[in-house]
Protein backbone atom coordinates (compact mmCIF):
# COMPACT_ATOMS: atom_id res chain seq x y z
CA UNK A 1 0.00 0.00 0.00
CA UNK A 2 1.27 3.71 -1.14
CA UNK A 3 0.82 6.10 1.04
CA UNK A 4 1.37 9.96 -0.41
CA UNK A 5 1.78 12.79 2.56
CA UNK A 6 2.13 16.60 2.42
CA UNK A 7 5.37 18.16 0.52
CA UNK A 8 5.28 19.99 4.21
CA UNK A 9 5.29 17.01 5.98
CA UNK A 10 8.12 15.13 3.59
CA UNK A 11 10.33 17.58 3.99
CA UNK A 12 10.14 18.05 7.79
CA UNK A 13 12.73 15.46 8.21
CA UNK A 14 15.16 17.41 6.95
CA UNK A 15 17.84 19.32 9.43
CA UNK A 16 19.98 21.78 10.15
CA UNK A 17 23.45 20.53 9.01
CA UNK A 18 22.24 18.36 6.39
CA UNK A 19 23.52 17.13 3.18
CA UNK A 20 20.53 17.41 0.53
CA UNK A 21 21.12 15.93 -3.08
CA UNK A 22 18.11 17.56 -5.58
CA UNK A 23 17.66 15.69 -8.92
CA UNK A 24 17.85 17.83 -12.11
CA UNK A 25 16.95 18.68 -15.35
CA UNK A 26 13.32 18.22 -16.10
CA UNK A 27 12.85 16.04 -12.62
CA UNK A 28 14.59 19.44 -10.73
CA UNK A 29 11.53 19.08 -7.79
CA UNK A 30 10.72 22.44 -7.07
CA UNK A 31 7.44 21.57 -5.08
CA UNK A 32 9.77 20.04 -2.85
CA UNK A 33 12.61 22.92 -3.35
CA UNK A 34 9.76 25.41 -2.58
CA UNK A 35 8.81 23.83 0.94
CA UNK A 36 12.21 23.89 1.79
CA UNK A 37 11.99 27.59 1.05
CA UNK A 38 8.62 27.73 3.31
CA UNK A 39 10.59 26.17 6.03
CA UNK A 40 13.62 27.93 5.88
CA UNK A 41 13.08 29.92 9.21
CA UNK A 42 13.80 26.33 11.30
CA UNK A 43 16.92 25.33 8.91
CA UNK A 44 20.41 26.68 8.84
CA UNK A 45 23.82 25.51 6.86
CA UNK A 46 21.55 22.84 4.61
CA UNK A 47 23.66 21.95 1.62
CA UNK A 48 22.12 21.49 -1.29
CA UNK A 49 23.86 19.62 -4.48
CA UNK A 50 22.67 19.14 -7.41
CA UNK A 51 23.27 19.15 -11.17
CA UNK A 52 21.67 20.63 -13.68
CA UNK A 53 18.94 22.60 -11.43
CA UNK A 54 15.92 23.95 -13.94
CA UNK A 55 12.43 26.27 -12.53
CA UNK A 56 12.76 28.60 -10.19
CA UNK A 57 14.57 27.30 -7.28
CA UNK A 58 13.64 29.53 -4.77
CA UNK A 59 16.72 28.47 -2.17
CA UNK A 60 19.02 30.07 -4.34
CA UNK A 61 17.70 33.10 -3.96
CA UNK A 62 19.86 35.82 -1.49
CA UNK A 63 17.01 35.89 1.88
CA UNK A 64 18.04 32.13 2.27
CA UNK A 65 21.87 32.45 2.50
CA UNK A 66 21.93 31.80 6.60
CA UNK A 67 19.67 28.52 5.69
CA UNK A 68 21.08 26.78 2.50
CA UNK A 69 24.51 26.66 0.57
CA UNK A 70 24.31 25.82 -2.84
CA UNK A 71 26.82 23.46 -3.57
CA UNK A 72 27.37 22.60 -7.71
CA UNK A 73 28.41 19.73 -9.45
CA UNK A 74 27.44 21.10 -12.69
CA UNK A 75 25.97 24.68 -12.80
CA UNK A 76 23.08 25.38 -14.12
CA UNK A 77 21.14 29.02 -14.79
CA UNK A 78 18.90 29.10 -11.52
CA UNK A 79 21.89 28.81 -8.82
CA UNK A 80 24.87 30.37 -11.00
CA UNK A 81 24.38 33.76 -9.12
CA UNK A 82 24.43 31.94 -6.22
CA UNK A 83 27.76 29.53 -6.73
CA UNK A 84 29.58 32.76 -8.15
CA UNK A 85 28.71 34.59 -4.48
CA UNK A 86 29.61 33.62 -0.85
CA UNK A 87 26.19 31.78 -0.67
CA UNK A 88 27.77 29.00 -2.78
CA UNK A 89 30.14 27.32 -4.67
CA UNK A 90 31.31 25.13 -7.48
CA UNK A 91 32.86 20.89 -6.98
CA UNK A 92 35.23 20.15 -10.03
CA UNK A 93 34.56 16.80 -10.85
CA UNK A 94 33.88 14.59 -14.37
CA UNK A 95 30.20 13.79 -14.91
CA UNK A 96 30.93 10.03 -14.56
CA UNK A 97 32.78 9.88 -11.08
CA UNK A 98 29.95 11.86 -9.65
CA UNK A 99 28.35 8.72 -8.35
CA UNK A 100 31.89 7.99 -6.38
CA UNK A 101 31.64 10.75 -4.41
CA UNK A 102 28.23 9.68 -2.87
CA UNK A 103 29.36 6.36 -2.45
CA UNK A 104 32.55 6.26 -1.25
CA UNK A 105 31.52 8.85 1.21
CA UNK A 106 33.66 11.96 -0.18
CA UNK A 107 30.09 13.96 -0.30
CA UNK A 108 27.98 11.59 2.15
CA UNK A 109 24.41 12.13 1.51
CA UNK A 110 21.56 12.49 4.33
CA UNK A 111 18.64 13.10 1.84
CA UNK A 112 17.98 12.68 -1.79
CA UNK A 113 15.16 14.65 -2.96
CA UNK A 114 13.84 12.87 -6.43
CA UNK A 115 11.13 13.11 -8.79
CA UNK A 116 9.84 9.38 -9.75
CA UNK A 117 6.58 8.24 -12.15
CA UNK A 118 3.98 6.56 -10.13
CA UNK A 119 4.55 2.52 -9.25
CA UNK A 120 3.76 0.34 -11.73
CA UNK A 121 1.85 -2.86 -11.13
CA UNK A 122 4.63 -4.55 -9.34
CA UNK A 123 5.28 -1.44 -7.06
CA UNK A 124 8.33 0.07 -9.22
CA UNK A 125 8.82 4.02 -10.25
CA UNK A 126 11.31 5.08 -11.99
CA UNK A 127 13.49 8.27 -11.82
CA UNK A 128 12.21 8.98 -15.66
CA UNK A 129 13.87 11.40 -17.43
CA UNK A 130 17.40 11.65 -15.24
CA UNK A 131 19.03 8.59 -14.10
CA UNK A 132 22.17 9.72 -14.82
CA UNK A 133 24.03 10.74 -10.88
CA UNK A 134 20.24 10.12 -9.15
CA UNK A 135 20.70 6.67 -9.40
CA UNK A 136 23.66 6.96 -6.79
CA UNK A 137 22.05 9.34 -5.07
CA UNK A 138 18.81 7.40 -4.02
CA UNK A 139 21.30 4.13 -3.34
CA UNK A 140 23.54 5.91 -0.88
CA UNK A 141 21.03 8.90 0.92
CA UNK A 142 20.13 8.07 3.98
CA UNK A 143 16.51 9.29 3.47
CA UNK A 144 14.57 9.10 -0.15
CA UNK A 145 12.02 11.96 -0.40
CA UNK A 146 10.30 11.58 -3.90
CA UNK A 147 7.55 13.89 -5.64
CA UNK A 148 5.18 11.20 -7.46
CA UNK A 149 4.54 12.96 -11.11
CA UNK A 150 2.27 10.86 -13.52
CA UNK A 151 3.48 13.39 -16.21
CA UNK A 152 6.87 12.24 -15.72
CA UNK A 153 8.10 9.59 -18.25
CA UNK A 154 8.11 5.69 -17.52
CA UNK A 155 11.55 4.89 -18.42
CA UNK A 156 13.33 1.63 -19.00
CA UNK A 157 17.33 0.91 -17.64
CA UNK A 158 18.93 1.68 -14.35
CA UNK A 159 16.37 4.47 -12.92
CA UNK A 160 13.89 1.18 -11.08
CA UNK A 161 13.46 2.07 -7.38
CA UNK A 162 10.97 0.24 -5.23
CA UNK A 163 8.58 2.25 -3.50
CA UNK A 164 9.13 0.59 -0.49
CA UNK A 165 12.48 1.83 -0.56
CA UNK A 166 10.91 5.36 -0.68
CA UNK A 167 10.61 7.01 2.54
CA UNK A 168 8.28 9.75 1.93
CA UNK A 169 5.91 9.86 -0.97
CA UNK A 170 4.60 13.08 -2.30
CA UNK A 171 2.13 12.92 -5.12
CA UNK A 172 2.21 16.16 -7.12
CA UNK A 173 1.00 16.22 -11.34
CA UNK A 174 2.68 19.00 -13.01
CA UNK A 175 4.02 18.92 -16.60
CA UNK A 176 7.28 18.93 -16.70
CA UNK A 177 10.21 21.84 -17.45
CA UNK A 178 10.89 21.65 -21.19
CA UNK A 179 13.30 23.21 -23.23
CA UNK A 180 13.32 23.33 -27.63
CA UNK A 181 17.14 23.50 -28.52
CA UNK A 182 15.53 23.17 -32.09
CA UNK A 183 13.85 25.96 -32.11
CA UNK A 184 17.06 28.00 -31.51
CA UNK A 185 18.69 26.52 -34.35
CA UNK A 186 20.25 29.51 -36.59
CA UNK A 187 21.80 30.03 -39.64
CA UNK A 188 25.03 29.70 -37.90
CA UNK A 189 24.25 26.46 -35.90
CA UNK A 190 22.85 24.93 -39.48
CA UNK A 191 26.62 25.79 -40.79
CA UNK A 192 28.54 24.09 -38.14
CA UNK A 193 26.33 21.72 -37.95
CA UNK A 194 26.64 21.05 -42.02
CA UNK A 195 30.34 20.79 -41.35
CA UNK A 196 30.21 18.59 -38.76
CA UNK A 197 28.22 16.18 -40.15
CA UNK A 198 30.64 15.49 -43.52
CA UNK A 199 32.86 13.82 -40.64
CA UNK A 200 30.69 11.47 -39.60
CA UNK A 201 30.56 8.41 -41.37
CA UNK A 202 27.63 5.86 -41.32
CA UNK A 203 27.58 3.54 -38.73
CA UNK A 204 28.64 5.99 -36.52
CA UNK A 205 27.96 6.12 -32.76
CA UNK A 206 27.47 9.42 -31.19
CA UNK A 207 27.39 11.24 -28.02
CA UNK A 208 25.71 15.11 -28.11
CA UNK A 209 26.83 17.86 -25.47
CA UNK A 210 24.17 20.29 -24.54
CA UNK A 211 22.55 23.04 -26.70
CA UNK A 212 21.67 23.79 -30.11
CA UNK A 213 24.73 23.23 -31.65
CA UNK A 214 24.09 19.39 -31.01
CA UNK A 215 20.73 19.52 -32.21
CA UNK A 216 21.96 21.47 -35.54
CA UNK A 217 24.02 18.30 -36.36
CA UNK A 218 21.37 16.40 -35.77
CA UNK A 219 18.99 18.24 -38.55
CA UNK A 220 22.01 17.46 -40.87
CA UNK A 221 22.42 13.77 -39.82
CA UNK A 222 19.19 12.57 -42.44
CA UNK A 223 20.62 11.16 -44.96
CA UNK A 224 22.99 8.90 -43.04
CA UNK A 225 22.77 5.54 -42.35
CA UNK A 226 22.52 3.14 -39.53
CA UNK A 227 23.66 5.56 -36.39
CA UNK A 228 23.76 4.49 -32.98
CA UNK A 229 23.26 6.76 -29.92
CA UNK A 230 25.67 6.34 -26.78
CA UNK A 231 25.41 9.48 -25.13
CA UNK A 232 24.97 10.96 -21.59
CA UNK A 233 21.95 13.28 -22.76
CA UNK A 234 18.85 13.63 -25.82
CA UNK A 235 17.19 16.11 -26.97
CA UNK A 236 13.98 16.33 -29.14
CA UNK A 237 16.61 16.20 -32.46
CA UNK A 238 16.95 12.30 -32.41
CA UNK A 239 13.36 11.46 -32.35
CA UNK A 240 12.85 12.20 -35.62
CA UNK A 241 16.17 10.04 -36.84
CA UNK A 242 14.98 6.98 -35.01
CA UNK A 243 11.40 7.03 -36.21
CA UNK A 244 13.31 7.11 -39.70
CA UNK A 245 15.76 4.76 -38.84
CA UNK A 246 18.31 7.16 -39.60
CA UNK A 247 19.22 5.81 -36.31
CA UNK A 248 19.15 2.35 -35.36
CA UNK A 249 21.60 0.98 -33.11
CA UNK A 250 22.45 -1.88 -35.03
CA UNK A 251 26.41 -1.52 -35.21
CA UNK A 252 27.48 -0.63 -32.19
CA UNK A 253 30.21 -2.11 -29.96
CA UNK A 254 27.85 -2.50 -27.03
CA UNK A 255 24.18 -2.26 -26.35
CA UNK A 256 23.73 -3.05 -29.64
CA UNK A 257 19.74 -1.84 -30.95
CA UNK A 258 19.38 0.47 -28.34
CA UNK A 259 19.75 4.61 -27.65
CA UNK A 260 22.00 4.37 -24.58
CA UNK A 261 21.68 7.61 -22.50
CA UNK A 262 22.03 8.88 -18.84
CA UNK A 263 19.34 11.77 -18.90
CA UNK A 264 16.94 13.59 -21.61
CA UNK A 265 15.65 17.16 -21.50
CA UNK A 266 13.74 18.55 -24.71
CA UNK A 267 9.88 18.84 -25.21
CA UNK A 268 6.76 16.92 -24.40
CA UNK A 269 7.26 15.36 -28.30
CA UNK A 270 10.70 13.57 -26.52
CA UNK A 271 8.88 12.62 -22.94
CA UNK A 272 6.02 11.08 -24.65
CA UNK A 273 8.33 9.19 -27.45
CA UNK A 274 10.52 7.76 -24.63
CA UNK A 275 7.76 6.97 -22.66
CA UNK A 276 8.14 3.14 -22.12
CA UNK A 277 10.12 3.01 -24.96
CA UNK A 278 12.16 -0.07 -24.75
CA UNK A 279 14.54 0.72 -27.29
CA UNK A 280 15.77 3.59 -24.99
CA UNK A 281 17.68 2.07 -21.77
CA UNK A 282 18.32 5.07 -19.35
CA UNK A 283 21.57 3.92 -17.10
CA UNK A 284 23.80 4.99 -14.70
CA UNK A 285 26.32 8.07 -15.82
CA UNK A 286 29.12 5.85 -13.99
CA UNK A 287 28.28 3.35 -16.67
CA UNK A 288 27.28 5.65 -19.90
CA UNK A 289 30.14 7.96 -19.33
CA UNK A 290 32.98 5.34 -18.38
CA UNK A 291 35.66 5.92 -21.21
CA UNK A 292 36.79 2.33 -21.59
CA UNK A 293 32.39 1.80 -22.13
CA UNK A 294 32.62 4.82 -24.63
CA UNK A 295 35.62 3.26 -26.43
CA UNK A 296 33.93 -0.33 -27.20
CA UNK A 297 31.49 1.68 -29.54
CA UNK A 298 33.24 1.48 -33.38
CA UNK A 299 33.22 4.68 -34.88
CA UNK A 300 32.53 6.65 -31.63
CA UNK A 301 32.05 10.42 -32.58
CA UNK A 302 31.52 13.01 -29.69
CA UNK A 303 30.21 16.25 -30.59
CA UNK A 304 31.06 18.72 -27.65
CA UNK A 305 30.83 22.32 -27.47
CA UNK A 306 33.06 25.29 -25.27
CA UNK A 307 33.03 28.83 -24.40
CA UNK A 308 36.81 29.55 -26.13
CA UNK A 309 39.82 27.94 -27.17
CA UNK A 310 43.49 29.35 -27.31
CA UNK A 311 45.52 28.87 -30.36
CA UNK A 312 47.55 26.06 -28.59
CA UNK A 313 44.17 24.00 -28.66
CA UNK A 314 42.95 24.61 -24.77
CA UNK A 315 38.80 24.36 -23.99
CA UNK A 316 37.67 26.02 -21.92
CA UNK A 317 33.92 24.85 -21.26
CA UNK A 318 33.17 25.19 -17.80
CA UNK A 319 33.76 29.42 -17.02
CA UNK A 320 34.18 32.61 -18.12
CA UNK A 321 37.18 33.60 -16.89
CA UNK A 322 36.66 33.03 -13.10
CA UNK A 323 33.25 33.15 -13.34
CA UNK A 324 31.62 29.72 -13.18
CA UNK A 325 29.68 28.98 -15.94
CA UNK A 326 28.55 25.55 -15.95
CA UNK A 327 30.80 22.77 -15.24
CA UNK A 328 33.21 19.91 -16.37
CA UNK A 329 30.06 17.63 -17.09
CA UNK A 330 30.40 14.87 -19.56
CA UNK A 331 33.20 16.23 -22.28
CA UNK A 332 36.31 14.60 -21.56
CA UNK A 333 34.36 11.51 -20.57
CA UNK A 334 33.42 10.76 -23.86
CA UNK A 335 36.66 13.33 -25.48
CA UNK A 336 39.00 10.46 -24.38
CA UNK A 337 36.00 7.66 -24.96
CA UNK A 338 35.80 8.61 -28.50
CA UNK A 339 39.80 9.12 -29.33
CA UNK A 340 40.15 5.27 -28.06
CA UNK A 341 37.31 4.29 -30.05
CA UNK A 342 38.20 2.22 -33.45
CA UNK A 343 37.97 5.54 -36.02
CA UNK A 344 36.89 7.62 -33.74
CA UNK A 345 36.52 11.19 -33.96
CA UNK A 346 36.41 13.75 -30.74
CA UNK A 347 34.65 17.14 -31.79
CA UNK A 348 34.70 20.42 -30.56
CA UNK A 349 32.45 22.55 -32.22
CA UNK A 350 31.94 26.04 -31.57
CA UNK A 351 30.36 29.43 -33.37
CA UNK A 352 33.47 31.75 -33.94
CA UNK A 353 32.17 34.47 -32.16
CA UNK A 354 29.28 34.74 -29.41
CA UNK A 355 25.90 36.40 -30.14
CA UNK A 356 27.40 39.52 -28.91
CA UNK A 357 30.69 39.20 -31.26
CA UNK A 358 33.06 37.98 -29.03
CA UNK A 359 35.71 36.35 -30.34
CA UNK A 360 35.57 32.16 -29.38
CA UNK A 361 39.05 31.48 -30.91
CA UNK A 362 41.61 33.43 -28.65
CA UNK A 363 45.45 33.77 -28.69
CA UNK A 364 44.70 33.19 -24.52
CA UNK A 365 42.68 31.79 -22.28
CA UNK A 366 40.18 34.85 -19.91
CA UNK A 367 42.37 35.10 -16.60
CA UNK A 368 40.84 32.25 -14.36
CA UNK A 369 39.08 30.38 -17.72
CA UNK A 370 39.14 26.30 -16.97
CA UNK A 371 40.82 24.18 -19.06
CA UNK A 372 37.87 21.47 -19.65
CA UNK A 373 39.79 19.39 -22.45
CA UNK A 374 43.45 19.38 -22.61
CA UNK A 375 45.73 20.43 -25.62
CA UNK A 376 47.04 17.04 -25.15
CA UNK A 377 43.05 15.79 -25.96
CA UNK A 378 42.21 17.45 -28.49
CA UNK A 379 41.42 16.19 -32.45
CA UNK A 380 38.87 18.19 -34.31
CA UNK A 381 37.36 21.84 -34.19
CA UNK A 382 34.30 22.53 -36.29
CA UNK A 383 33.24 26.18 -36.43
CA UNK A 384 31.07 27.72 -39.38
CA UNK A 385 34.12 28.51 -40.92
CA UNK A 386 35.12 24.98 -41.44
CA UNK A 387 37.38 22.05 -39.74
CA UNK A 388 40.72 22.09 -38.33
CA UNK A 389 42.09 19.05 -37.46
CA UNK A 390 44.91 19.51 -34.39
CA UNK A 391 45.84 16.05 -33.17
CA UNK A 392 49.55 15.40 -34.01
CA UNK A 393 50.02 19.63 -35.01
CA UNK A 394 52.71 21.66 -33.47
CA UNK A 395 51.69 24.43 -31.55
CA UNK A 396 52.44 26.54 -34.58
CA UNK A 397 50.86 24.09 -37.01
CA UNK A 398 47.61 24.26 -34.24
CA UNK A 399 47.78 27.66 -34.61
CA UNK A 400 47.36 28.21 -38.03
CA UNK A 401 44.86 25.78 -38.34
CA UNK A 402 42.66 27.25 -35.91
CA UNK A 403 43.39 30.82 -37.46
CA UNK A 404 41.83 29.27 -40.77
CA UNK A 405 38.33 28.39 -39.00
CA UNK A 406 38.16 31.84 -36.95
CA UNK A 407 36.18 34.15 -37.93
CA UNK A 408 37.39 36.25 -40.86
CA UNK A 409 37.51 39.97 -38.41
CA UNK A 410 39.61 38.16 -35.91
CA UNK A 411 42.00 36.64 -37.99
CA UNK A 412 44.93 39.96 -38.49
CA UNK A 413 44.76 39.66 -34.42
CA UNK A 414 45.22 36.35 -34.23
CA UNK A 415 47.81 36.60 -36.59
CA UNK A 416 49.99 39.09 -34.84
CA UNK A 417 49.76 37.15 -31.58
CA UNK A 418 51.00 33.83 -33.24
CA UNK A 419 53.63 35.69 -34.47
CA UNK A 420 54.54 37.64 -30.96
CA UNK A 421 54.70 33.96 -29.64
CA UNK A 422 55.94 32.05 -32.31
CA UNK A 423 57.87 34.35 -34.36
CA UNK A 424 56.46 33.10 -37.79
CA UNK A 425 52.42 32.29 -39.17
Amino acid sequence: MVEYISAEEAVSVIKSGDRIFSHGSACTPNLLIDELARQAGRLRDVEFVSITQQGNVEIAKPQYKDSFYINSLFVSTPVREAVNSERGDFVPVFLSEIPTLFKCGILPLDVAMVTVSPPDAHGYCTLGTSVDVARSAVDNAKTIIAQVNPRLPRTHGDGMIHHSKIDKMVWHEEELLTVDYGAKVGECEMLIGNNVAQLIDDRSTLQMGIGTIPDAVLKCLHNHKDLGIHTEMISDGIVDLVANDVITNKYKGTHSNRTITSFAFGTRKLYDYIDDNPSFAFMDVEHVNYPINIMKNKKMVAINSAIEIDLTGQVCADSIGTYQFSGIGGQMDFMRGAALSEGGKPIIAISSRTKKGVPRIVPFLKPGAGVVTTRGHIHYVATEFGVAYLYGKSLRQRAKALIEISHPDDREMLEKATFERFKCL
